[in-house]
C-alpha cells in the first residue's frame, strides 16, 4: 500500500510531467546566478544607504522606493536566467 506521500508524488508528476534533476554544471551554473545577483543586490544597497541616510524623509521614502524596485528588478532576472538553465537540456 501506498503512503499519501507517494500518492501525491505520483499525481503531481502525472499532471505537471516527470521532475528533472539537475547536472553538476547546471547547480554550479545556478549558483553562479545566484552569486552574482545577491552582489549586485548588495552593491545597489550599500549605493542608496548614504543616500537615504542624507535625505530629508518624504525624498527618502522615494529613494527607498526605488530601491526596492530595483532589487524587484534583479530578483526578476535572476529567476529568468535560473528559469534558463532549468529548461535547457
Amino acid at each position: 500500500m501506498k503512503s499519501a506521500y507517494e500518492l501525491a508524488m505520483e499525481r503531481m508528476e502525472a499532471e505537471s510531467g516527470p521532475s528533472r534533476k539537475l547536472s553538476e554544471p547546471e547547480k554550479a551554473r545556478i549558483a553562479e546566478i545566484d552569486s552574482l545577483y545577491d552582489a549586485k543586490i548588495a552593491e545597489t544597497k550599500l549605493s542608496f544607504e548614504p543616500r537615504i541616510a542624507a535625505t530629508p524623509p518624504p525624498d527618502a521614502d522615494d529613494l527607498k522606493a526605488e530601491l526596492v524596485a530595483e532589487i524587484a528588478s534583479f530578483e526578476e532576472k535572476r529567476e529568468r536566467d535560473k528559469e534558463e538553465v532549468w529548461n535547457s537540456a
